[in-house]
């Protein structure tokens, strides 16, 4: 899985309270949360590095050993008596400078140890830190909160992904059994409803082996030649029928004689996501924009999507193409998901080579496909 570079903090959320698991258990961790909040020796954090932190170290320490081994034989005491206490006060202050270096070292142990039990609420804190250890601790803290987000986000999918196989499961085993007792005939209309619970089983098998896909992280292409027009149209038809009722308007605005080079399969998902995707967030009786134009020098198509209604703040943009992430305010937020949609086709467009981000628009949310117009492995 792939650790996202932007750190999302939460320090106010990860207070001592961190140093218990959920279900109450005190782990080792608590030591390290206290120690977090320590303030850190005086050279340490100070410097962009850590041989400049052991350079001033060992600086201080040779200096103090230094006067006070003048001082005591200043004071008349013998060299045999001044030399190991000269000793011991230097072994001192390194030790102490020392710890103060490799605590967040030990934090993360323990905060690793933690996260291995189930716990990915931990967090490394620690106060401000230039070198490679304050680097380590971000990153460490990065890694934490992916892990944290895709825990939660995977519990939430178990429960979503159990409660709607429960639902068409039961209704074939009540209808079903209604057909063996005698209490219903086998009638056209009977059968239907049967058959269309038999495909809300095939869609949800159909999910669960795109989720698998996208955990795998990579798949075996077939790469075909086809007219990108009429791909497109291919996708957009089925869309339109699955939405009647809503009055959605899908306008084209493509270019003729697009060829692309790829996966259909795949690009299809890219884009039947996409689309599907802006339907769902727009106001009914609206319409959704869809241009597309080719730039042979660059060896790309730039395909948008774009519908009329709320902009996508710029700090939510790279969370949407999150897996399991979905939309907690706004129209079509009402109505769930699996939250893996915008993921599955990132990933899609990833294994062309390709992109789909979120772009500035005044108009709405503006959702832009970049492609090699010819796929290279």
């Amino acid at each position: 899985m792939k650790i996202m570079t932007k750190y999302l903090t939460r320090n106010n959320k990860n207070n001592n309270n961190d140093s218990v698991d959920k279900v109450g258990k005190v782990d080792s961790f608590s030591n390290a949360t206290s120690q977090s909040t320590l303030r850190p020796n005086r050279f340490i954090g100070f410097f962009a590095s850590l041989k400049g932190e052991l350079s001033a170290i060992i600086v201080v320490a040779t200096a103090i050993a230094f006067v006070m081994a003048w001082f005591l034989l200043k004071v008349g005491l013998s060299g045999w008596i001044a030399m190991p206490i000269t000793l011991a006060v230097a072994l001192g202050i390194t030790y102490a400078f020392s710890r103060g270096l490799t605590a967040p070292l030990r934090q993360m142990r323990d905060a690793s140890e933690a996260m291995a039990d189930g716990d990915y609420s931990v967090r490394v804190q620690i106060e401000n830190r230039k070198d490679e250890v304050g680097k380590l601790t971000l990153a460490f803290n990065e890694m934490a909160e992916e892990l944290e987000h895709a825990d939660n986000m995977r519990r939430d999918l178990i429960a979503n992904v159990s409660h709607e196989l429960r639902t068409p499961v039961s209704a074939l085993q009540a209808m079903v059994e209604n057909l063996a007792d005698g209490v219903v005939e086998p009638t056209p209309s009977n059968m239907e409803a049967i058959l269309n619970q038999i495909h809300k089983l095939a869609d949800l098998i159909t999910f669960l082996l795109d989720l698998s896909r996208v955990e795998a992280g990579a798949e075996s292409l077939v790469i075909t030649e086809f007219d990108f027009k009429d791909f497109l149209n291919s996708i957009v038809e089925p869309i339109e029928i699955a939405d009647a009722g809503h009055n959605h308007h899908i306008s084209l605005n493509v270019e003729n004689d697009i060829t692309l080079v790829g996966d259909k399969n795949r690009l299809s998902q890219l884009f039947t996501n996409v689309v599907s995707n802006s339907i769902k967030h727009s106001a009914d009786n609206t319409k959704i924009l869809i241009t597309a134009k080719s730039n042979h020098e660059k060896n790309t198509l730039v395909c948008n999507v774009i519908n009329f209604g709320n902009q996508i703040p710029k700090e939510d943009r790279a969370d949407i193409f999150r897996k399991f992430v979905k939309g907690s305010q706004g129209i079509g937020t009402e109505s769930g998901g699996t939250g893996l949609g915008l993921s599955i086709a990132r990933w899609a467009a990833q294994l062309h080579n390709g992109t789909v981000k979120v772009v500035d628009d005044k108009r709405g949310a503006n959702f832009e496909i970049t492609l090699p117009l010819t796929y290279n492995v």
